[in-house]
């Protein structure tokens, strides 16, 4: 039986007076959830980021607008709670997480190693990647890109093609490159990418697969830009 588009948005437009934009955070349901840094987290900088900057404001209760605040729920549970158990948006059993083709990674697996290492991993020869996930843990890649990005790496949905159980849409995904990046100074300039996404939702409008197919080069062309630190330093000094 199909979710209809009205179930989906009751379900996912959950308001809180912390955030506007992702549900579970706060309330009796969240009483014993582990947080990986001992609260809930705070999203004032990037909800400031995303409302500055996005290209489409959809109205309240829109497909669109659910579909955006869902994948941004589902990204809060992601990076900040440490148990799958604790989860709300997915189906544990069934989940996978698919990053352009590649073979689907577990919540468990995708909750170890985080969503930067679980998006950027590459089967490219080791002296053509751009970012070595294996050689990141979940707390070093989240370090990477907080600091680059220090104002947040927002997310907006563009358009959705197809409603539930399977969602197909279309996102942009940006920041500000305003502090280093593995060895390259800041550029201040605006660094984005797109993409496509396909969301299979069960009857509870929980995520069973998340596929997400994109050109990581559209991310890393504006992060690579900045001159090399070392090349930066004074010839007097050593």
């Amino acid at each position: 039986m199909e979710t209809s588009e009205k179930q989906l948005s009751a379900e996912f437009q959950v308001i809180t007076a912390a955030d506007k934009y992702r549900s579970f955070l706060h309330g009796d349901e969240e009483q014993n959830t582990q947080w990986r840094h001992g609260a809930p987290p705070t999203y004032h900088s990037v909800n400031r980021l995303f409302e500055q900057g996005r290209t489409k404001e959809w109205a309240k209760g829109s497909l669109e607008e659910v579909v955006q605040n869902a994948i941004k729920s589902w990204e809060m549970e992601l990076s900040h709670k440490t148990r799958i158990q604790d989860f709300k948006t997915i189906s544990p059993d069934k989940f996978k997480l698919i990053v352009n083709g590649r073979e689907g990674l577990s919540a468990e697996e995708t909750l170890k190693v985080g969503s930067y290492n679980a998006l950027l991993k590459s089967s490219m020869p080791e002296e053509f990647k751009y970012y070595k996930a294996d050689e990141e843990s979940f707390e070093s890649s989240h370090d990477v890109f907080r600091s680059a990005l220090p104002r947040g790496f927002a997310w907006e949905v563009l358009a959705v093609y197809s409603g539930p159980p399977v969602i197909s849409f279309k996102f942009r995904h940006w920041g500000y490159f305003e502090g280093p990046f593995k060895g390259h100074a800041p550029t201040g300039d605006l660094v984005e990418f797109f993409g496509v996404g396909i969301l299979k939702v069960d009857e509870s409008l929980r995520a069973e697969d998340v596929e997400i197919y994109y050109d990581p080069a559209e991310l890393f062309g504006g992060l690579l830009k900045g001159p090399s630190v070392s090349a930066q330093k004074c010839p007097f000094h050593t």
